[in-house]
């Protein structure tokens, strides 16, 4: 988004603030300005300066629409739904930072082990751009929703590892040049 636009809040919303992930809740009539809309999430700024997160499933109290995640592969083999991990996990994003987990090197592995014909088990290992990050949990569940909704899967783990811990050196170079690193 290039232009920031303020909006009235039509209802009561559950957010989480950042970056420390507490939730809380905003009233209806206050007033946020949208600083970035990726993935399935808003992250707002409120009428006092605070930095929040929105999720996408109350879009409509900013007058905005829902977004609905789909699926590239309806395969249910562990290829095709590890591809499909891969893609949704592009969809979670840091709530500070306008790029997605994987660009920015933030998943280390996802292995998909086979539990019988139709249903797979997914085991995700993953780092934080800071450890002790606030946003940590919150990132970890985005992930293991968005996964754990996929066609074949049957159980996730996100797991979240410190060793090796991430630096800038682990981000794609299309990241790197969105943030202006390159």
């Amino acid at each position: 988004m290039s232009e920031r636009e303020a909006f009235v809040l039509t209802r009561d919303v559950n957010i989480i603030t950042i970056p420390d992930g507490v939730p809380d809740t905003l009233k209806k009539g206050e007033t946020v300005v949208i600083h970035q809309s990726l993935g399935n999430n808003y992250t707002v700024v409120t009428e006092f300066g605070h930095m929040v997160r929105i999720a996408g499933s109350d879009a409509d109290a900013l007058g905005k629409e829902t977004h609905e995640l789909h699926t590239l592969v309806s395969d249910t083999s562990p290829e095709a739904v590890e591809k499909n991990c891969w893609e949704v996990m592009k969809t979670v994003y840091d709530p500070e930072i306008p790029v997605n987990i994987v660009d920015l090197g933030l998943v280390y592995s996802c292995k998909v082990t086979q539990v019988d014909d139709h249903l797979n088990d997914v085991h995700v290992r993953m780092t934080l751009t800071a450890p002790g990050c606030g946003m940590g949990p919150v990132i970890q569940s985005d992930v293991e929703k968005c996964i754990r909704a996929l066609p074949g899967v049957d159980h996730v783990i996100v797991e979240i590892v410190l060793d090796p811990p991430w630096s800038r050196e682990m981000m794609s170079e299309v990241a790197q040049l969105q943030l202006g690193l390159y």
